[in-house]
């Protein structure tokens, strides 16, 4: 084991030790700086894998990446914390779609020679769906931030035939996944590929996708979302972990989506919901669930006193 996988292993445990951490009010603060801590030790894994000739881009991605999220996490107020929680949210998805992309990139003629045709797309199958759930967890949390901040109307958008075209944009995306695998199995990359068509297609595509499926959701229910998207960006970097032969983004991101899939399910049962109805977008399709108890006819009230 190299200086580098030590890092990411130290990282790992970090990562784990703080998200126990977290579980109780009396740990929590600990558990966020061993986390953070354990993120500074990934970080300094990068810096050994990158080389002497990328640190200087490695030290202006951190500094454009630590100014504006330090200055945002310390004046944010408590009460904006959802939308914040988003927005860094949404910088993950398109972090993993990012690096799934430039992974797509790389792949030439070579890359699966002598392989059999599965095993091949069992290895470019983590690259497409990190395009995939990078993109949508990207411009979901960006809906869903707007929603919360009150730049975008928290009322259900809904237009003609909404989940119709949603199964339909569903279908394109799976044809675009085949065509960019396929692409990247057969040829290298040239002015005569048209793997980067299908490839900008797939995450055009994927970008509508995400807007699509939170525009049609009420305010109310963008916690619940965010804890949705939440998981889709810890299985992008998951799977863009096992693109780049990263041990700790496989960690890390299957803690996270892991960690997200749990709180959706409490945050479900919390407010009476099955998990379909997030999974499937049909949640805040209907009236809001007070006036649907105001239409149940009159109530009685009674009154209780503390004596």
């Amino acid at each position: 084991m190299n200086l580098a996988e030590l890092s990411y292993l130290i990282a790992s445990i970090l990562f784990i030790v703080g998200l126990k951490r977290l579980s109780s009010p009396a740990t929590a603060r600990s558990g966020n700086i061993l986390a953070a801590v354990g993120m500074g030790a990934a970080l300094g894994g990068t810096f050994l894998v990158g080389g002497m000739a990328n640190i200087p881009l490695i030290i202006a991605a951190i500094v454009l990446g630590t100014l504006p999220g330090w200055q945002l996490a310390r004046t944010v107020k408590m009460t904006s914390m959802p939308q914040m929680v988003s927005l860094f949210n949404g910088m993950g998805g398109a972090c993993a779609l990012l690096i799934s992309l430039s992974e797509m990139l790389k792949i030439n003629a070579g890359t699966y020679a002598g392989l059999p045709c599965i095993a091949a797309v069992m290895m470019s199958a983590p690259i497409v769906l990190g395009i995939i759930f990078g993109a949508i967890s990207f411009t979901g949390s960006i809906v869903a931030f707007g929603k919360l901040q009150g730049l975008i109307t928290e009322k259900p958008v809904r237009w003609p035939l909404q989940k119709t075209l949603n199964v339909v944009l569903l279908a394109c995306i799976l044809y675009y996944s085949y065509g960019v695998a396929h692409y990247g199995l057969v040829s290298v990359l040239d002015s005569e590929n048209p793997r980067v068509l299908w490839m900008a297609g797939l995450a055009m595509l994927s970008l509508i996708l995400g807007v699509a499926q939170v525009l049609p959701i009420g305010g109310a229910d963008m916690p619940v979302v965010i804890s949705v998207l939440n998981s889709c960006t810890g299985l992008a970097a998951a799977l863009t972990g096992f693109s780049m032969n990263n041990m700790a983004m496989i960690i890390a991101g299957t803690l996270v989506g892991a960690a997200g899939s749990f709180l959706t399910l409490l945050m479900c049962n919390a407010m009476n919901r099955s998990l379909a109805n997030v999974l499937f977008g049909s949640f805040g399709g209907g009236v809001a669930a007070g006036a649907a108890a105001g239409n149940a006819g009159e109530q009685v009230m009674k009154e209780v006193s503390t004596s």
